[in-house]
């Protein structure tokens, strides 16, 4: 018994390190509803409203004990961004329609599912091939992790004017390197965040560089991204950047072992950071002071690896950047510092 609850707090630790938290709703009513008991918010009869169905889809989630570790943070959320995307409502769109009422065959649309996501613990995101960051939609399948990422959060916060430490003009970045990209969300969040600038978003996989070239297309943005497959730096040549931005594999050994079953929807490679969790971003420390101009930076997420990689480089002064929803996970470094 005692080893079978290690094993549970196990998991639910390494759930939450591997999250993103990119919630795709923050409508009034339905923080409302999370605010309430489940089960006294649960319709005696079939739901007939979009509220109705969050309110039951949560209720059915919660009961479940799905995961909670791929865009959102909670039944309520998750409920939230089944019924949106099942009626063609973007997450703020969610507010002003609570009171709609739903078809039947819409709600047998949702009802099913809820019940996938149940009966196979596979995200949400990838059921719907759908996920939202920073309020942009992104296609995603099981070719790519699931995008969640605090990285979009400081494109947006520390380069704009009204920053309170702004890392640098969003007008003067003209070149940007995603490295890891995955599905291209961080690329495109870079161009909507520097509208002078022209970004490569390079990948290992070329099953998550099809996923991206997708985003890219949706987006419109094909003569400002530029794909590259390659082991991180391999595939640039001499290129220099005014920024590298990378949100590169980083579970440790421990936490490869205790994934939740969601997460073994999505690749691997996308996850597995080495024994330690720092292997890749040891070598991107290593290589990225050559392909950074001279007032050039990076920024980098590590999630829970703070303390590995401070041992690691007692030297290096690292500058953590907090968001709403992390503290210590994503580093800042001048050129002149690597």
């Amino acid at each position: 018994m005692a080893k079978t609850a290690k094993v549970a707090r196990r998991k639910a630790a390494t759930a939450k390190k591997v999250s993103r938290r990119a919630a795709p709703t923050s409508a009034a009513k339905v923080r409302q509803a999370k605010k309430k008991p489940i089960k006294s918010v649960v319709a005696k009869t079939q739901p007939a409203t979009v509220l109705d169905h969050i309110r039951t889809a949560a209720s059915r989630l919660r009961k479940a004990r799905v995961v909670f570790a791929h865009g959102t943070t909670d039944p309520v959320a998750e409920a939230a961004f089944i019924v949106g995307e099942t009626l063609g409502l973007r997450p703020d769109a969610i507010e002003d329609a609570c009171d709609r009422r739903v078809t039947k065959a819409d709600s047998a649309k949702i009802r099913e599912l809820v019940e996938q996501r149940v009966r196979t613990r596979k995200p949400a995101a990838y059921l719907l091939n759908r996920m939202y960051m920073r309020g942009l939609p992104f296609y995603v399948d099981e070719r790519t992790i699931v995008p969640r990422s605090f990285i979009g959060e400081i494109l947006d916060d520390h380069f704009g004017d009204e920053a309170s430490l702004q890392l640098r003009d969003p007008a003067t970045v003209t070149r940007v390197l995603d490295l890891c990209t995955g599905s291209g969300c961080l690329a495109i969040l870079a161009a909507r965040a520097f509208p002078n600038a022209v970004i490569d978003a390079a990948d290992l996989s070329a099953d998550a560089l099809a996923v991206a070239r997708r985003n890219v297309m949706d987006h419109g943005l094909e003569r400002r991204i530029r794909l590259v497959q390659g082991d991180l730096f391999t595939a640039l040549g001499g290129e220099r950047y005014d920024l590298i931005i990378s949100n590169p594999p980083y579970v440790d050994a421990e936490g490869m072992a205790g994934l939740p079953r969601e997460c073994a929807y999505e690749p691997k490679m996308a996850f597995d950071g080495g024994a330690d969790g720092i292997a890749l971003v040891r070598r991107i420390l290593s290589d990225a002071g050559a392909h950074l101009d001279d007032d050039g930076g990076l920024l980098c997420e590590v999630g829970r690896c703070r303390p590995a990689l401070e041992a690691a480089y007692p030297r290096m002064p690292f500058l953590w950047l907090d968001t709403e929803e992390s503290e210590g996970e994503v580093f800042w470094l001048e050129a002149s510092q690597l």
